[in-house]
Formats: C-alpha cells, sequence, structure tokens
C-alpha cells in the first residue's frame, strides 16, 4: 500500500510537470502574440553538428540569427570566393523550425579582411571603388537569399557612444554616403524584406539620438529603413529599465520598429565595468575577474532571475512598439562573453546552461510575465 501511495505521489507529480502552465509552454508559444524570440546561432549549431541545440531551437525560439556566419570575413573571405555553406545551413535548418531568419550583418567595420578596402597593389581603394565593392557584395549575399530571410542588420555599430560618427574605414573613405548606399542596395536585391541599422549602448541618449538622426535622414531621402535594434547586452544593474524604456519609446515615436537584437546579462566584472559589445575593447586575462569558475552563487542566480524578469516585463509594456527579442547565442558555453572583455572567463548570461540544461527559474519567470 505505501509503495502503491509513494508511486501514486510520483505520478502526480510528473503530471503535474507535464500540464502546470510553466512548464508546458514554451517561450516561442508564450510570447507568439506579442513578438518572436529569437536566438544566435554558431556553425555548429547551424549544421546541426551539435545535437543538444536543436530541441532548444524547437522548444523556445522563432527567429534565428547568425552570430558569424554572415559577417563579412566568414561569408566573403577572398575576392572571388564566398563560403555559403554555413549560412544555406542555417537557412535550412530555419526552414525545418519554421522561424523566420535575421540576416546579420551585411557591412560593419569588424571581420572585414582587409583586402576589402585594398587594390591589387594593397593601396586603398577610392571612394566609388569601395563603394561599388560594398554593392556587389551586398547583391550576392541578399541575392542569395532573396524570399528568405526576413530582415537585415544591413549596417551595424557606424556610431561611438557620443553620438558622433565611428571613424571606421568605411566612414573614412565614404562618410555617411556607406550606410546610404547600403540600403538602398540591399532594398534593389530584396524589397520584401526589413531593413535595420543595429547598434550596441543604444541606452545612450547620444547615440539613440544619432542612430534616429541617421534613420530620418534616410527615410527623407527615400531610402528605406524599417526599425532600429537596440543590441541588449547588459549587467545584472546597468543600464536601468528606465533609461532603456525612453529608447525604446523615443524610437517609436519617430516611426521605426525597435526590436532587442543581442539580449545577454553578464553577471561577471570587468576592470571598467564596461558594458555593451565594443569588442576592440579587451583586457589581458585577469583570474581576480573570473570569480565564478566553479558555479554561479544561488543569490546571484536570483538577481539575474529578476534582472531578466524585469527587462521583460518592460518588454511586454511595449509590446506595440516591439517585434523581436534575439539572445545572443542558445548556451552559455557558446556565449561571446567567455572571451570579452578578457579571454578565460566562465560566463553565465542566457537561458540554457553550458551543459544544454534550461535554467527553468529563469524560462518560468519569462513565462509568467506574459501571464500577469
Amino acid at each position: 500500500m505505501k509503495t502503491y501511495c509513494r508511486n501514486l505521489i510520483a505520478f502526480s507529480f510528473l503530471l503535474l510537470l507535464s500540464f502546470g502552465p510553466a512548464n508546458s509552454q514554451s517561450l516561442k508559444k508564450s510570447y507568439e502574440k506579442y513578438f518572436d524570440i529569437g536566438a544566435a546561432l554558431g556553425v555548429r549549431e547551424a549544421s546541426g553538428t551539435e545535437k543538444r541545440a536543436y530541441p532548444i531551437l524547437d522548444k523556445h525560439f522563432d527567429s534565428l540569427t547568425p552570430e558569424n556566419l554572415m559577417k563579412w570575413g566568414s561569408i566573403h573571405p577572398r575576392l572571388d570566393e564566398y563560403n555559403f555553406g554555413p549560412m544555406d545551413n542555417l537557412v535550412e535548418l530555419a526552414e525545418k523550425l519554421d522561424a523566420r531568419v535575421v540576416g546579420h550583418t551585411l557591412v560593419w567595420h569588424n571581420q572585414t579582411p582587409n583586402w576589402v578596402y585594398e587594390d591589387e597593389n594593397g593601396e586603398l581603394l577610392s571612394k566609388e571603388a569601395l563603394l561599388l565593392r560594398m554593392e556587389d557584395h551586398i547583391s550576392n549575399v541578399v541575392g542569395r537569399y532573396k524570399g528568405k530571410v526576413h530582415g537585415y542588420d544591413v549596417v551595424n555599430e557606424a556610431f561611438f557612444d557620443d553620438g558622433q560618427y565611428r571613424t571606421s574605414k568605411w566612414y573614412n573613405a565614404a562618410g555617411k554616403d556607406f550606410i546610404k548606399r547600403a540600403f538602398i542596395k540591399a532594398n534593389q536585391i530584396d524589397p520584401d524584406t526589413e531593413l535595420y541599422y543595429n547598434d550596441y549602448n543604444m541606452w545612450k541618449p547620444e547615440k539613440r539620438d544619432a542612430a534616429i538622426e541617421l534613420a530620418k535622414e534616410l527615410r527623407e531621402e527615400g531610402i528605406r529603413i524599417d526599425g532600429i535594434g537596440m543590441q541588449g547586452h547588459y549587467g545584472l544593474e546597468s543600464p536601468s529599465i528606465e533609461i532603456i524604456e525612453a529608447s525604446i519609446v523615443k524610437i517609436a515615436e519617430a516611426g521605426f520598429k525597435v526590436m532587442f537584437t543581442e539580449v545577454d546579462i553578464d553577471v561577471l566584472p570587468n576592470p571598467v565595468n564596461r558594458h555593451g559589445a565594443d569588442i576592440d575593447a579587451t583586457f589581458e586575462a585577469d583570474e581576480s575577474y573570473n570569480i565564478y569558475k566553479e558555479g554561479l552563487p544561488e543569490e546571484v542566480q536570483v538577481q539575474l532571475v529578476q534582472r531578466y524578469k524585469e527587462l521583460f516585463e518592460l518588454f511586454m509594456k511595449h509590446q506595440d512598439k516591439i517585434t523581436r527579442v534575439t539572445f545572443w547565442g542558445i548556451h552559455d558555453g557558446g556565449s561571446w562573453l567567455n572571451n570579452w572583455p578578457m579571454p578565460g572567463r566562465t560566463a553565465y548570461p542566457l537561458l540554457v546552461d553550458k551543459d544544454y540544461k534550461e535554467k527553468r527559474d529563469i524560462i518560468d519567470t519569462l513565462i509568467r510575465v506574459t501571464e500577469q
């Protein structure tokens, strides 16, 4: 009799796990009426080599972004050579999962080979020659995936945090024209895909306002731009919810869609308490900043859950303005934060741990946000 009762209790508990509100729902199902839930993928996940990724993607995500697969150095490593295979795999995977694809990114100052800016003699190209090379790249990439990509981060990170244009090789050669020509060409090749500008630290008023002014200038000149991506590389306490909200509202009031494109939360300290995503701002490895090598303390995990809860409550508050929230990675072990701003860190920024186990405390909390 005791054995029967124990088995009945165990069975009842399993039924509760199976049919309880939080455990039976996925993120994408919970948020499907509000906005897409996305993840950034690497080569192994996109190709299917990492088998543990598939059930996580299938369960929780309805938007896929290539973390590095579409950046110029990966997809177009040499003048007459394109490496479309990994991106083809991602598109094929998205079709199987019935997920949208977001292209990232067509033009960026980083991960772009030096040959892009040079002629056969190693001399810098003229403005027009460089822009033609850029347009040819966009034509080939966007043309290949025409009708298969929902939207593109056309230009990435063209501003410094103070709102000044980044003095990249693109800007030094062509000024704002490289941005305008990139959007024009992308629209010409696939007029049905959405076009975005994307940047980090968009909670900073100077940077946010500069991006809005650029987008308005494009629109006034008849150049299509649909939205502005706010990369969500945040810390446990900074930036404040209020300052993030101010940028959501201001971008939307200017008439542009808002998407959170690279969401993760860094729980680790760094030498200058830097947030954002300036990958050039790196430091030598220092174990004094790698303080959770054996696992995240419970009190920090509680903070992480609360931070995600506050963010998603904000996103739900502005569901009419936000079209997508994309996590920058699938699991902790694959996060770029293990190597930024210094190598060798043990990071815990995402919803799945390094062993591909769901962090149910975070996921269930985010699901419950939709039930409030």
